[in-house]
């Protein structure tokens, strides 16, 4: 099937007839987002120099939210509508924090923004509706699997993030509507949830109330968060009980401290870990970014102490272009 006629089953569609509000005037404030990133950008060989998503139109001014991997030094940004109008747009913030990417639109897009809800509220097994961009075509009926904290080994944690079933294949910004119509999340990544049936494929969605700290910010073109936390370019997965380092960033600060792949992190600032989410959060509590991190390794049954001076990870991207 042609990329651009693809659709999901009408049994997988949202029903019109079991909601109380317009669906299509909901599903139109999801945009396709496509991006383009420099060849010698930081993240090119990772990401990719050709991206393309979802967003979702939160604000009259043409503010669009989506997910901060699609737009990380994107050199333009094109947005389209349902209705086939396709205009360029900015990037203003990739908040690293919660993973959002926020998007200004250059022109009218002459859709409806969405009303943002609260993840908060969800409950398990709760019916929910994935949107893509597309409308009802490309929209899925789905359940909230779970709600539990995630730990990505790119240096990334949530406290609590949602993860849904069945998948939508075209995750990457896609707009996840409570049976309100309300926005409750943007989608991230497609993961996997154990359940007691096995093991089930799930989206992994940020939860919508992480916008509400770092909004007043990014609408006053200020940076989203007022301190940086501290970054170390290192890939670091749980492994048999033990934090092990898997890859590292390229002139990144554990490359420079001679860091190396499978390495074991024992301890940070004199503390154990327990937990590649335990050795995030005891990172990020030492200080800023720039923070010396003391960190005990251990290398071919050596232990070893390194200080690693952190940075922020910004200062490796390329800014946004502005039109």
């Amino acid at each position: 099937m042609n990329q651009e006629e693809w659709q999901f089953p009408e049994n997988l569609q949202p029903d019109q007839g079991e909601l109380k509000f317009e669906l299509d005037n909901r599903l139109n404030a999801v945009v396709s987002l496509k991006a383009e990133i420099p060849d010698d950008g930081f993240t090119a060989d990772t990401l990719g120099t050709s991206r393309q998503g979802n967003g979702v139109l939160i604000g009259k001014s043409g503010l669009v939210l989506t997910i901060g991997y699609l737009i990380t030094e994107a050199e333009s940004i094109w947005l389209t509508t349902n209705h086939g109008k396709s205009i360029p747009a900015t990037g203003l913030a990739y908040d690293q924090v919660s993973g959002f990417g926020i998007v200004q639109a250059l022109d009218k897009l002459d859709v409806e923004p969405i009303t943002l809800g609260s993840a908060d509220e969800l409950n398990v097994g709760e019916k929910l509706i994935i949107a893509g961009h597309g409308g009802r075509a490309r929209s899925l009926q789905a359940n909230l699997l779970s709600k539990h904290s995630f730990a990505g080994y790119w240096e990334y944690y949530l406290e609590e993030a949602i993860f849904t079933s069945p998948v939508h294949p075209q995750w990457g910004g896609a707009g996840i509507l409570n049976t309100k119509g309300e926005l409750v999340a943007i989608g991230s990544l497609l993961t996997e949830e154990i359940t007691a049936e096995g093991a089930v494929q799930a989206n992994m969605a940020i939860p919508i109330d992480l916008i509400h700290p770092i909004l007043k910010n990014i609408q006053n073109g200020v940076p989203p968060r007022a301190v940086a936390r501290p970054w170390l370019g290192m890939y670091t997965t749980d492994n048999n009980g033990q934090t092990v380092v898997v890859g590292l960033a390229s002139k990144g600060p554990a490359r420079e401290a001679n860091i190396q792949a499978k390495d074991v992190i024992l301890e940070v600032n004199g503390t154990e870990i327990t937990s590649l989410a335990d050795f995030l959060k005891k990172v990020w509590n030492v200080g800023p970014a720039g923070s010396n991190i003391p960190l005990k390794i251990l290398r071919n049954d050596k232990m070893m102490e390194i200080m690693l001076k952190s940075a922020d990870r910004n200062d490796f991207l390329k800014k946004p272009q502005y039109h």
